[in-house]
């Protein structure tokens, strides 16, 4: 019960300072916001062109691009300005079609459209998509050529006879699910949302060192032991209060961004296990800081450094996809990996609760052991 009192008094000194409503809500759904709207994907995709001709078989490439739902054409007057564009984001990717595209086609010969694009999903996806376009053109075309080696003319009749037979020719449907049952809401925030939760739960959990630190420098700790209050139970009142803000600043950010982005966080059970699990780490952590830390000034630096280090090597600010073999193994040594690996099954691919068991576990053994170790150092530190 005296451990409850003392996390409680943890708790009331986190919410009495003004400004960690910044930090515990805004911040985090700030940032959400921005990585959302800058990586989570735009409903439409946006391509620029630069066409060098203007002729018929340009035309309808180019009509054949504006067609597709989801694709917004930009124009450009030059290579160089639609190359500036696509390195800067203003457009996802970019097609150069050269003046002798029209000539080549009519004539049978190959021709090279230039496609510019970063290496992002956005851009693969366009790309094949200009594949398709430029393809259906260039079936059109040698159709259109076919019937001039048999003789039909004029030139429009063939043209018509060449669109009656790729409008003739069968269509392949491909359908699409979602792996797993995930929702079909907006998930445009939802990796940002998970990612950006680990980070500001682990980081606010060793922010909270600060305030245990003070207690032993005012000598706060050493007094609740001149009560009748044992070492054990200061202890685990100091846990509880590290595990208590990690676990309202993961409220926040999971109610916050489902409300206001629509985030659905998956399997409510798995999405809880991985929560709190995390939550242990960052309160274990947060402790062992407090407990060990010689200065506030020291508590910040550190908790700011292995806070942003761990979530970085962790997949929190770059997607664990991207990561080298080598790097990705790195990544495991931390629990933000694990963390975002749990999410990424829930949010990304809807799987229930047991299929997060395994990074569950790996959780659970880094709190084991950062609980232990915090509760190893603020004993030492209240009793020697």
């Amino acid at each position: 019960m005296k451990a409850l009192v003392i996390a409680e008094a943890g708790l009331r000194r986190l919410v009495r300072w003004r400004a960690n409503v910044f930090f515990l809500l805004v911040l985090p759904l700030l940032v959400i916001l921005l990585l959302g709207a800058a990586f989570g994907g735009e409903g439409t995709a946006r391509l620029g062109v630069v066409s060098e001709g203007s002729g018929a078989r340009t035309t309808r490439i180019l009509g054949l691009l504006e067609a597709e739902d989801g694709i917004t054409l930009r124009r450009y007057a030059s290579e160089g300005a639609l190359t500036e564009a696509v390195a800067r984001g203003r457009v996802d990717a970019g097609l150069v079609i050269p003046r002798a595209v029209d000539g080549a086609l009519a004539g049978g010969s190959t021709v090279a459209l230039r496609y510019v694009g970063l290496p992002t999903g956005v851009a693969q996806q366009l790309r094949a998509t200009v594949d398709a376009a430029t393809a259906r053109e260039r079936a059109r075309a040698r159709a259109a050529a076919f019937l001039l080696t048999r003789g039909v003319g004029p030139a429009e009749r063939r043209e018509a006879l060449a669109d009656a037979a790729v409008a003739a020719t069968p269509a392949v449907s491909v359908g699409s699910r979602t792996a797993g049952g995930a929702s079909s809401g907006d998930q445009r925030f939802g990796a940002s949302a998970s990612s950006q939760l680990l980070l500001f739960v682990f980081l606010n959990a060793l922010n909270a060192a600060i305030w245990l630190f003070e207690s032993r420098r005012l000598g706060v700790s050493r007094r609740m032991l001149a009560t009748p209050t044992s070492v054990g139970t200061v202890v685990a009142g100091e846990l509880l209060a590290r595990l208590a803000i990690a676990l309202v600043q993961a409220l926040l950010i999971v109610a916050g961004a489902a409300l206001l982005f629509g985030v659905d966080w998956g399997d409510p059970l798995g999405a809880t296990l991985v929560i709190v699990a995390f939550c242990l780490v960052g309160a274990g952590a947060g402790t062992l800081l407090g407990a060990t830390a010689r200065s506030s000034a020291q508590c910040g630096a550190v908790a700011l450094l292995l806070g942003m280090t761990l979530a970085a090597l962790g997949g929190s600010m770059v997607p664990l996809e991207v990561f080298p073999a080598t790097m990705r193994r790195i990544a495991d040594l931390t629990p933000h990996a694990w963390g975002n690996e749990a999410f990424h099954l829930l949010v990304d691919r809807g799987e229930s609760w047991t299929a997060v068991l395994p990074q569950v576990g790996v959780l659970l053994g880094f709190a084991t052991v950062a609980v232990a170790l915090a509760a190893w150092g603020l004993r030492r530190a209240i009793t020697r």
